[in-house]
């Protein structure tokens, strides 16, 4: 896997390295443009310095022409969807992660409900607090949380992969067959979910067959 602080010595299909980007204008320019090590570099500079907002442009590169870029694309719009653009609101996200990380879900969703407290509107504190429910057992209160994320940001295809899951718990196999078709339509690189779909298609045919 290709990570983002290592990138500036990556090479783009045996081109020079890609060049390094330091505004917003160029990097804007760079996403569109015909050169594979350019886009590159444009994602490179909004997986560094991007916001939340700014995540539509970096999921648009998911399907880019590119196996780096897509591959590049998909780790920097999530470093991109972690940053509200308020520094304490950011760390105490990290804080919450960390907690979740460790196996502290009840301490993990009170930090998030900080985060959603100070940034309502930011879709990340709802989502890192889906996961911790969901982590907790708290399945409806999990779906709750993916529910604001899809009002604030509904290309989440970590939320609508989420969805899949818990419907997955609940054993709505035919939910969840629908919400991570959505995932995938959003980021075609979830090429794992396409075995997990079929998979739930025959767990689907037999509880029909159950009930008949």
């Amino acid at each position: 896997m290709i990570f983002i602080g290592n990138l500036l010595t990556t090479t783009v299909a045996a081109q020079a390295p890609f060049p390094d980007i330091t505004s917003r204008p160029a990097a804007l320019k760079a996403l569109e443009n015909a050169d594979a090590g350019v886009r590159l570099a444009g994602v490179v500079y909004f997986g560094r310095n991007g916001l939340a907002t700014d995540g539509p442009l970096l999921v648009k590169r998911l399907a880019d022409q590119s196996p780096t870029v897509r591959e590049v694309a998909g780790q920097a719009v999530w470093l991109a969807w972690g940053r509200s653009g308020d520094a304490e609101t950011d760390r105490l996200l990290q804080s919450g992660t960390a907690e979740m990380g460790a196996g502290r879900h009840g301490r993990a969703i009170e930090i998030f409900s900080d985060v959603i407290r100070r940034k309502p509107g930011f879709a990340e504190g709802w989502n890192k607090r889906a996961t911790a429910y969901f982590l907790a057992g708290e399945m409806h209160k999990s779906l709750a949380d993916c529910d604001e994320v899809m009002k604030r940001n509904p290309q989440h295809f970590g939320a609508l992969s989420g969805y899949g899951q818990i419907y997955v718990h609940l054993e709505e196999y035919d939910k969840a067959i629908a919400y991570f078709r959505r995932a995938v339509a959003v980021n075609p690189n979830l090429t794992n979910l396409e075995q997990v779909i079929r998979e739930l298609e025959e767990l689907a045919r037999a509880k029909r067959g159950r009930a008949i």
